[in-house]
């Protein structure tokens, strides 16, 4: 892939009782609040306690960067007329009274066909997606991924509360996701019709509720042409996220015009995906192409070795090197959680996730 190469982000929030630390089922107040130019790049999500904000297409980190930082204002600044604070945290940190779907026929009928899985508390993502030029190459993008994303995932990690306390988990999303079905790593395919068939019988079974419940870490957009990556908790800040796709978009230029590597057995990106949701960035991450632990930030610096090039001729590799320099320093969002609620509580805790509004 050469030339300009694009990017979009879909950023989740919790809204957030500033008294409780509850979620606040009060989303169409939110939505209701926010500028006219910004409401068509807000969506309404499956709880009633989240918001989620869309950037539109965009070629370079700045524009990106300006894009989330925009749209994160406004949505913090409506959250506050609504009397609730927005947060960019991957999971309930406290308590989530309403779990109701909105009112939307679909998000009704997954209620119905998942049952209690659809009513755990609710989690929030970062998704980036990233323009490829055809479904074939983004099929063969999402596989040739596989060994990568759990190094992206440790790096992003940003939910370790949930009930008032510590679970013990960098990311706490990731752990409560695993119940759903069709969720995680994406099988190795070799082409786009391997692809459709097997979402053909997962819909057969039940497995799916419909095409549109592919949930894997990384799929091709049933829309548009680009790839999906869906492995990451929601970023605290508009620079961590502009990481994020800085990193999606290098590694989906190199893989999709290198021939991919050995293929990676399932239960080791399995286990690479749970130590990475476990410890984050603060020990060792299992590296599935040798199949040993390895320090975590050895493992980002043979990511990035890899994507060197494409960073360079993206334009994008000193923002990325400051950026994870950044991140060692001041740690990942899990960290800087644990550090404010060492200090202050839950209160503390949620204050460094909390959006200032513009």
């Amino acid at each position: 892939m050469t030339g300009a190469v694009t990017l979009g982000v879909e950023e989740e929030f919790l809204l957030i009782d500033p008294e409780t630390g509850q979620n606040a089922p009060v989303v169409e107040k939110v939505l209701a609040a926010l500028p006219d130019a910004l409401r068509g790049q807000s969506r309404l999500e499956f709880r009633h306690s989240m918001l989620e904000m869309v950037t539109p297409v965009c070629t370079d980190l700045v524009e990106l960067t300006d894009q989330l930082t925009g749209l994160r204002r406004a949505a913090a600044a409506a959250a506050r007329e609504a009397g609730v604070h927005l947060v960019a945290v991957g999971a309930t940190p406290v308590a989530d009274p309403v779990r109701e779907p909105t009112d939307n026929p679909r998000f009704r009928a997954i209620a119905r066909h998942y049952g209690p899985i659809a009513y755990d508390a609710a989690v929030c993502g970062c998704h980036v997606h990233v323009g490829v030029p055809d479904r074939e190459t983004a099929v063969r993008v999402c596989t040739r991924l596989r060994p990568w994303l759990p190094i992206l995932q440790a790096l992003t990690v940003n939910s370790p509360l949930a009930a008032g306390a510590d679970t013990g988990h960098a990311s706490w999303r990731s752990l409560q996701l695993t119940r759903w079905p069709a969720l995680g790593p994406t099988p190795a395919f070799t082409s786009a019709s391997e692809y459709d068939d097997t979402v053909t019988t997962l819909v057969s079974s039940g497995t799916m509720l419909d095409d549109s419940m592919v949930l894997w870490y990384a799929r091709p957009s049933a829309t548009y042409p680009t790839v999906e990556i869906r492995v990451a908790d929601v970023c605290p800040t508009p620079a961590d996220t502009a990481l994020l796709a800085a990193l999606v978009r290098a590694l989906v230029a190199t893989v999709a015009s290198d021939g991919g590597g050995a293929p990676v057995p399932d239960h080791l990106l399995e286990a690479a995906h749970w130590n990475a949701a476990h410890t984050g960035m603060d020990g060792t991450l299992l590296d599935v192409r040798t199949g040993t632990a390895r320090p975590a930030w050895d493992v980002v610096a043979d990511l990035v070795a890899s994507v060197r090039p494409a960073l360079r001729r993206l334009g994008d590799a000193s923002r990325v090197a400051a950026e994870l320099e950044r991140i060692r320093d001041e740690g990942t969002g899990a960290a800087r959680q644990r550090r404010a609620l060492s200090q202050g509580g839950i209160p503390a805790a949620l204050a460094e996730v909390t959006v200032a509004p513009g």
